[in-house]
């Protein structure tokens, strides 16, 4: 979904959300399926397993657009013993479930998004399975956009990945990710990570590709197309590989951005955390409903064109987001509001003054609008986990952290942060305090007021360390 990044004066950006699919196995009793406990979305995952492998296989003929064969196995660790589990897969007719290649007793659909399996022989606790499931039909819209000439690609947040396969789907359980993806000779399937060997047997061409790092679920994704593929290497050796949908921009002053973007970035976050990058570039879809742009792991998904200001925040997403992954949706800030200050930081980066034009700016237009103070940025509620106004506050708030504890103490904070949660998931909390740890400083009133108060910051916080010549009242 497209919405605009700032509100604030001279605002460039282009802001992102999307749409997710859920995949969950649980302990619960197949007919009392439960979540994974997030109190935005209590339908979403499951306790009783870990899932550390998913390979997805899918079959899409651009000739018949309401229809999509997979054939999916999740590899998961169980966490207690399980008579019976639970999976996140929206739509579809199943075919078959088995469980460690045995048929399952019993499955069931329940529920928006619910496959219920009984295996034949209990799963006992500790031991890893891998659950196949076999399905077919209409993919669900929510995450899965029809493209105007027949091709297709999944992007969306909080929920897609249920729209395409069956996944625990929620961030709390990342897992790697192999895709098989089978079209139509002279069509072109892209997804996460690195490509594998490419075959074509029968009039159809499969693709292959692979993300051996974790991926939170809304993050993975496939795009179907007649691309025109560009692939180059980064200057340490990293493939940038780029693909357009026909009709798209294709601009290599842009492409050769993505790779200055990911460099000037990993030079104030840490190193790249993955093996490839670059981005897909998609035509537009049947309903004209799309995510503008999505952090999909690895190769961003961008709509009709790739410039600087849009990689900024989706390359970003690299590492807040989809490197150091939230811990449920309470904490929706640690993506957005840091990806939407990367976007600043890169202005800063070709001469801005962050200070008078940006900070400043968006001040004098903001400060007398108690509806976009009144959003908390840490646990603002449901609904609110992608709001517009949770990313401009947090960016603004940034700002502020880092005149309030120094340059040197702000990008050490985050480069810590980014190496100690590296693959993993983290909160808000942990983040205040390895900020207040690496600052040395009390930082307690200062995230009380704006990551947890409802209106404007006191003048101390607002306009902290260089930011105070700017207070003009």
């Amino acid at each position: 979904m497209r919405r605009p990044l700032s509100r604030h004066r001279g605002a460039t950006a282009v802001l992102t959300t999307a749409t997710a699919l859920t995949l969950a196995l649980t302990a619960a009793p197949a007919s009392a399926a439960t979540g994974i406990g997030d109190p935005y979305f209590p339908d979403d995952g499951n306790p009783g397993y870990d899932v550390t492998h998913y390979d997805v296989r899918i079959a899409y003929d651009p000739a018949r657009t309401d229809h999509l064969d997979g054939d999916t196995t999740v590899t998961a660790r169980a966490t207690q013993a399980l008579d019976s589990f639970t999976l996140d897969l929206k739509g579809f007719t199943v075919a078959s479930v088995t469980v460690d290649g045995t048929p399952a007793t019993s499955f069931s659909r329940s529920g928006a998004h619910k496959l219920a399996v009984v295996p034949a022989h209990r799963v006992a606790g500790g031991a890893t399975f891998a659950v196949r499931v076999k399905y077919a039909g209409t993919p669900d819209a929510e995450g899965w956009h029809t493209l105007k000439d027949g091709g297709a690609d999944v992007a969306g947040e909080p929920h897609s990945a249920t729209s395409w396969y069956p996944s625990n789907d929620h961030p709390s359980d990342k897992a790697t990710f192999a895709l098989t993806a089978t079209v139509p000779k002279g069509w072109t399937a892209v997804g996460n990570g690195l490509p594998g060997p490419t075959t074509t047997e029968g009039g159809r061409t499969t693709f292959r590709w692979h993300e051996d790092t974790p991926m939170v679920t809304y993050a993975s994704t496939v795009a179907i197309d007649k691309f025109t593929v560009h692939r180059t290497k980064l200057p340490d050796g990293t493939p940038l590989i780029t693909a357009y949908s026909p009709g798209t921009t294709i601009d290599p002053k842009s492409e050769a951005q993505q790779g200055e973007v990911l460099a000037f970035l990993a030079s104030k976050f840490g190193p790249y955390p993955f093996s490839s990058a670059g981005g897909i570039v998609i035509g537009a879809s049947v309903d004209d409903v799309g995510p503008g742009a999505l952090e999909t792991q690895s190769r961003p998904t961008y709509s009709g064109a790739v410039n600087d200001v849009a990689a900024s925040h989706e390359v970003a997403h690299q590492w807040f987001g989809d490197s150091v992954s939230i811990t449920d949706w309470r904490n929706g800030c640690l993506n957005e509001c840091f990806a939407q200050y990367a976007t600043q930081l890169w202005f800063e980066h070709q001469g801005s003054d962050l200070d008078k034009g940006y900070y400043a700016g968006s001040i004098d237009d903001l400060k007398d609008d108690p509806s976009f103070w009144s959003m908390k940025l840490y646990d603002p509620g449901p609904g609110k986990e992608l709001d517009p106004d949770l990313y401009e506050k947090g960016a603004l708030m940034l700002h502020a952290l880092r005149r309030t504890v120094g340059d040197d103490a702000f990008f050490d904070t985050l480069r810590r942060w980014t190496h100690d949660h590296a693959y993993g998931n983290a909160s808000f909390p942990q983040f205040e305090a390895l900020a207040a740890k690496v600052s040395g400083k009390d930082l307690q009133g200062f995230f009380d007021a704006w990551a947890h108060g409802t209106t404007i910051p006191p003048k101390q916080y607002l306009y902290p360390g260089g930011l105070g010549a700017l207070n003009r009242s």
